[in-house]
């Protein structure tokens, strides 16, 4: 009976050993993966598949530039101005969250749109600057979105981290918006359906959703950054489809206008919303219309010779 009582000991150790050396396996695997920046999500759903069209027009070693003519409402009246859309593919750290050096075995492929405003408000100039990282795979959130706004007040600056949370920074020159941190529940980003968009059209969300708006109107009007009760729908036909996004709580409404078929070229967007502050506020809407597109790489077309490739934008 101690014999048995003694091989059940043992049996009873052993098994305790393994479960316990297994839990400290996947704690380790775990830990190393969240190290080298693997993890992005805790869930995402499987990777999409790129088609060869696909690879053919955003590997080319070239990004997509569009240029806008660009009428923005800001303090209750219009702008004329210019917009401009950068769209390119780069590899991205997850860890670090920034464009990779070189080539690392967890380096997430993301479509990069930099977008950029300018425009007058009477003496002084505005300019913006959104950056949007999404994986091409089209199977997560944004790996990071970031804002900036130069004008002669000064400068406001915002960026959110897809971590467990939406991790926040914000910083500005407004006292009650300067330095916050915090943390944000994960939802529907505006500024990722942009990106969205040019991937696969067909997978944009539809129907009441809660969305995070872009963090340019959020820092520009002074509304909290959360995510909000949104109407989404897209309307498509043969040569060009729009999706709508409405925000009642904000009296909000964007339309972006896109070429129905591959690459999905933005062709103009519209955005209505309260322009202003107290009784001179009044609504109004922005909109943008395309002026040209071409590709190009332009980190290489830096010299003064270069500068012919503006006119061919319009700029």
């Amino acid at each position: 009976m101690k014999q048995v009582k003694s091989i059940l000991g043992i049996f009873s150790f052993s098994a305790l050993l393994l479960l316990s050396c297994k839990n400290e396996v996947k704690q380790n695997n775990e830990i190393l993966a969240m190290e080298s920046g693997a993890v992005v999500e805790k869930t995402k759903k499987p990777k999409r598949q790129l088609s060869q069209e696909f690879k053919d027009y955003w590997y080319a070693g070239k990004a997509e530039i569009s240029s806008y003519e660009l009428t923005q409402a800001r303090y209750g009246e219009f702008r004329k101005g210019s917009a401009v859309l950068i769209y390119v593919t780069e590899p991205f750290l997850a860890k670090k969250q920034v464009k990779a050096d070189g080539h690392n075995p967890d380096n997430v492929q993301v479509l990069k749109l930099n977008s950029t405003k300018k425009y007058l408000t009477g003496i002084y100039p505005y300019s913006i600057m959104n950056s949007s990282f999404y994986p091409v795979y089209d199977n997560q959130h944004a790996v990071k979105v970031s804002f900036s706004s130069q004008e002669w007040c000064g400068h406001v600056y915002a960026q959110i981290n897809n971590k467990d949370d939406f991790e926040v920074t914000s910083h500005s020159y407004f006292e009650t918006e300067a330095d916050e941190n915090f943390n944000l529940e994960k939802h529907l980003l505006e500024n990722e359906i942009w990106n969205k968009i040019r991937i696969n059209p067909n997978d944009l969300p539809i129907g009441k959703i809660k969305m995070i708006p872009s963090l340019e109107y959020v820092r520009l009007s002074h509304k909290k950054l959360k995510a909000y009760e949104a109407k989404v729908s897209l309307n498509n036909k043969e040569n060009t489809s729009i999706y709508s996004i409405t925000y009642p709580e904000l009296q909000r409404e964007i339309n972006i206008t896109f070429s129905s078929k591959f690459p999905y070229e933005i062709n103009s967007w519209t955005e209505t919303f309260s322009s202003g502050f107290g009784v001179n506020a009044k609504v109004m809407t922005t909109t943008a219309k395309k002026i040209n597109t071409i590709k190009s790489p332009y980190w290489q077309e830096n010299k003064n010779s270069s500068l012919h490739l503006r006119d061919s934008l319009g700029l």
